[in-house]
């Protein structure tokens, strides 16, 4: 009798574990199976931000001293922020010392530059990045403390900040769909339309 009380007993167990699974999630025959429709999030186009205005615009005033709201000055690339080797500031890191690609030379196809250093300050600032939508952005949210905590605190004052205005200009405007980071239509984001000799657009 006791016997068969068990077998019964982890049989019922067994059943309620997976209708308990399947209510979580579990999709088609198999309880342990992922939903069967994955929706990406708002900004999951699959398009690219610039690597020519990452480097001449934004990765500039990521290892540049910055004067700060509360006085002082401060980097997002020091060791005690987002330094790629030292730094405690989560995932976005930046090597600032990361050497500047000149893209005028065949030399650096984009398999070339996508293992240089600057190429991985692009990827881990396009990272903290919603593309096409600076305002969910953390790379712009935290530093301006907006609904999100920061542990470097507020690095800009607002919004009128020339910095969150290059920040809000490169994310907001990503390459064509189906474009990549090297696309040549990120010269429009240069006035003159020249990335090498064009100041950064903001607007």
């Amino acid at each position: 009798m006791t016997p068969r009380r068990r077998g019964w007993f982890g049989g019922a167990a067994a059943a309620a574990v997976l209708a308990l699974v399947a209510a979580c999630g579990g999709g088609g025959d198999n309880p342990l199976g992922n939903p069967p429709d994955i929706v990406n999030p708002p900004g999951g186009s699959g398009q690219s931000l610039s690597f020519v205005y990452f480097q001449r615009c934004i990765n500039p005033l990521l290892v540049a001293q910055l004067s700060l709201p509360g006085g002082g000055t401060g980097s997002c690339a020091s060791s005690g922020c987002h330094d790629n080797a030292n730094g405690t500031g989560g995932a976005f890191r930046t090597v600032a010392t990361a050497a500047f690609v000149d893209l005028t030379n065949p030399a650096n196809t984009p398999d070339a530059v996508r293992l240089t250093e600057m190429y991985r300050n692009f990827f881990s600032a396009q990272g903290s990045s919603v593309i096409g939508s600076p305002t969910t952005s953390r790379l712009l949210t935290k530093p301006l403390v907006q609904g999100v905590l920061h542990g470097g605190g507020v690095i800009f004052a607002d919004t009128n900040d020339p910095n969150v205005r290059l920040l809000q200009y490169w994310i907001s405007r990503p390459m064509p769909q189906g474009q990549d980071e090297f696309s040549t239509a990120s010269a429009a984001m240069f006035t003159p339309a020249d990335p090498v000799t064009g100041t950064c657009n903001t607007q």
